[in-house]
């Protein structure tokens, strides 16, 4: 899938699409994306000035993209509805990601009951684990009360 695909399952735009390219999708078991890490993302002028690093929380942000498209893909009817975090666990960064780094996200459901997805993510750099991440995360209607 390309950046004009993944648009038509994610709501996110510029600044904040932090997927570019979807290369394995098993539907309802594991996806596969790619994020191109760019010195033009606006969160490296102040993180870090001199010594730019992607931060952290970004990074599982990415992850969770993903596995909000292959919601999506997973049958989940996508119109009109947003894919929300629950819960961030057993976060780790492992390495800095940094600009000129690609980033490949692979996530795997651990568990899905009705609309709460449970999944599990790695982020790496050149096959060098930079970050990992369980996350729970909601498929709801797009305005929350």
């Amino acid at each position: 899938m390309n950046i004009n695909d993944i648009m038509k399952y994610l709501p996110h735009r510029y600044p904040f699409l932090l997927v570019d390219r979807i290369i394995d999708l098993q539907p309802g078991e594991h996806i596969s994306g790619i994020k191109n890490v760019t010195f033009n993302e606006p969160f490296f002028q102040g993180h870090f000035p001199g010594q730019p690093i992607m931060p952290g929380v970004l990074i599982v942000e990415a992850m969770a993209q993903v596995a909000g498209v292959m919601a999506f893909r997973s049958g989940v009817e996508g119109n009109g509805r947003s894919v929300y975090f629950m819960s961030i666990e057993k976060a780790k960064f492992r390495r800095p990601v940094i600009p000129g780094d690609q980033l490949k996200l692979d996530i795997k459901v651990l568990q899905q009951r009705g609309n709460v997805w449970k999944f599990s993510g790695t982020a790496t750099v050149d096959g060098k684990l930079a970050s990992e991440a369980e996350f729970t995360a909601m498929v709801t209607d797009k305005e929350i009360s």
